[in-house]
């Protein structure tokens, strides 16, 4: 079994995807946009052409899916937060702070019992996420 994140970004995918790329080396696997469907959209259903349908791209090892839905410009993302363990606190910095970019600290980044570098904060697109550097011993 195999659980994935797939996160809509309601018409700022596009966007979204280029800003994992510069913010944490993201690597696109793959883009299709709503003109490259094989199919026709449902009945009802009237996309605008140039937004995603469905692209995937990976972070370090983990592959993330996403889309533009139903492209209104105002993604909500509530519920959860995505994680990323890294190897040392300079590395940690590195990431938070380029997610924070247009964001918002939840919790700056600072010793836990559990991590030497821990922080949460919601990127500029609502996403939030937890970065923490692995403890000794422990895979990043």
């Amino acid at each position: 079994m195999l659980v994935q994140s797939y996160l809509f970004f309601d018409g700022r995918c596009e966007e979204a995807i280029e800003f994992y790329q510069k913010a944490l080396g993201a690597k696109v696997d793959m883009i299709m946009r709503n003109k490259e469907s094989p199919e026709p959209p449902p009945p009802g259903m009237t996309p605008a052409p140039e937004k995603i349908m469905h692209a995937s791209f990976r972070i370090g090892d983990t592959q993330v899916m996403a889309s533009d839905g139903h492209a209104t410009g105002k993604p909500t993302f509530q519920g959860f937060s995505l994680s990323i363990s890294v190897a040392d606190e300079g590395k940690a910095r590195q990431c938070f702070n380029a997610l924070a970019d247009g964001g918002k600290v939840q919790m700056p980044l600072t010793k836990t019992f559990f991590s030497p570098s821990f922080g949460m904060l919601a990127d500029k697109f609502g996403v939030t996420w937890m970065v923490m550097t692995a403890p000794k011993g422990e895979n990043a």
